[in-house]
């Protein structure tokens, strides 16, 4: 987060006053249990394209792979490379950015290799009661607003709240019930 605020040409510590002092962070390991795709059927993904919702997402893979990240190209694979991370933007970055950043639509295709493959991503999020807003004197970016090509139509520019609320209402967009027995 400093480099990022270092290339905004914003203090070292801009993030961290503003929302990172006390992170929302999540640390999850999936496992894709390799599945045979069933005759008759078009079966491709372990999970469907998506972006994450906070800052960043810093992602370990093991050798199976699976990921897919979407470029202007169309789709590319993520090839594990052995001892490194993926990075990944999430919405509130490029909310705050007014899209200079922008956040990574990505999936992973169904696990077919014979092995488990198994994922570690680790969310870095603003604090869950931060108030997001875009950052002050950047310049603006030609035509922010990508919601016809977003995976899920959202203008994330239009958004006004704290990180909370929007990381609920996409969370319930996946599980209706987690915020009525959360609330």
């Amino acid at each position: 987060m400093r480099g990022i605020a270092l290339s905004l040409a914003l203090p070292a510590d801009y993030f961290a006053r503003r929302y990172t002092a006390d992170p929302l962070i999540l640390f999850r390991i999936f496992n894709y249990p390799t599945q045979e795709v069933p005759k008759d059927m078009d079966v491709q993904w372990g999970v469907g394209e998506h972006t994450d919702y906070g800052l960043l997402t810093i992602l370990l893979q093991d050798q199976i792979g699976g990921l897919q990240v979407k470029t202007p190209g169309g789709w590319v694979d993520a090839t594990p490379v052995p001892g490194t991370f993926i990075c990944n933007i999430g919405d509130m970055l490029e909310r705050m950015t007014g899209g200079w950043y922008r956040s990574t639509a990505h999936r992973v295709i169904r696990n077919t290799s014979g092995h488990d493959r198994l994922s570690f991503p680790l969310f870095f999020d603003p604090n869950y009661f931060a108030q997001v807003q875009p950052i002050e004197g950047l310049p603006a970016v030609p035509d922010p607003d990508d919601s016809a090509s977003r995976w899920d139509k959202a203008n994330v520019h239009a958004f006004n709240g704290i990180y909370g609320d929007y990381l609920l209402n996409k969370v319930s967009r996946v599980f209706p019930q987690l915020r009525q027995e959360v609330l």
